[in-house]
């Protein structure tokens, strides 16, 4: 039975993947609002879960403040997926014209610095479009993926990425070793980092709850000489704005998991800070702040 369920699954992608990218363009946004706002009035558990994590960033917001937020936020996630199934055929020059930057010496520094450079991201904005303009540039992109079901459609999002110039690596398979390589060969490292609620996640304070994040990138700034720096993705009306902050020091000569929590929680400080600025592109719809005893 989960076969067939697999096998309907990636059928349903595929055929909305090809859909999308020969829809005019109008026609295509258009339809993924509507995905939006029926997903809103269904008040799904995604939905349940985007209410929540942004109520703990603005626990003062009142119903409609919350309500219009909630909103923003599933639109931009449906246009995540819009701009992802229609980016492939995307011009150069319309990469290129559609992003914005803040604080872009700073990453162009760290990536002439040979030293290699750790990005670490949350959920924003649309981050494959980031990685497809700096690819773009020949900065390419080294990053992993969450194996996901079915396989089929794993390897076809796999596939998308490493023909947008990037290298993807399969998280399942012990990626570290892997990634510390890439870095010590001066090579750029992006992570998506605001949610590991595995046993070697990082326990820390997030808009003043504990949420736990992953610790690879406080790890592998440890293990090597690399740059370690935050990028907020962010959508705009012509298409994405990357600020980077940092570079985050990293004492190498402290214990190795106090430091990797220190640097854990910088991180952390840094991503509420570029949420709370432009909230409704962080589309996360999963659990990411825990309950400390259930660690």
């Amino acid at each position: 039975m989960k076969a067939i369920q697999d096998f309907i699954t990636y059928l349903i992608y595929s055929a909305l993947w090809r859909l999308v990218r020969f829809l005019p363009e109008k026609t295509a946004y258009s339809m993924f609002e509507g995905i939006a706002k029926r997903s809103y009035r269904k008040n799904g558990k995604r939905i349940k879960r985007l209410r929540e994590n942004y109520r703990q960033v603005f626990p003062s917001h009142d119903g409609p403040q919350l309500e219009a937020l909630v909103q923003d936020g599933i639109s931009n996630a449906m246009r995540y997926w819009c701009d992802t199934f229609r980016i492939s055929d995307w011009t150069e020059k319309r990469v290129a014209t559609t992003v914005t930057t803040e604080n872009n010496e700073l990453f162009l520094n760290s990536v002439e610095s040979g030293k290699g450079v750790i990005i670490a991201l949350p959920h924003a904005g649309n981050w494959d479009h980031a990685g497809l303009y700096y690819c773009s540039q020949g900065i390419k992109v080294h990053t992993v993926a969450e194996h996901l079901r079915p396989e089929r459609l794993f390897r076809k999002f796999l596939a998308h990425r490493e023909r947008m110039g990037m290298k993807v690596l399969d998280l399942d398979e012990r990626v570290t070793d892997q990634l510390k390589t890439f870095l010590l060969e001066g090579k750029l490292v992006a992570l998506v980092a605001d949610r590991d609620l595995s046993r070697s996640g990082v326990d820390v304070e997030f808009f003043g709850a504990n949420a736990r994040m992953p610790a690879g990138p406080a790890l592998l700034a440890l293990k090597t000489e690399a740059n370690l720096i935050t990028a907020y993705v962010s959508f705009t009306e012509i298409g994405i704005n990357i600020k980077f902050s940092g570079p985050f020091v990293v004492r190498r000569n402290q214990n190795e998991s106090e430091e990797i929590q220190r640097l854990t929680q910088e991180l952390a400080n840094q991503f509420a800070l570029d949420i709370k600025r432009n909230p409704s592109s962080w589309h996360m719809q999963q659990r990411i702040f825990v309950d400390r005893k259930s660690k």
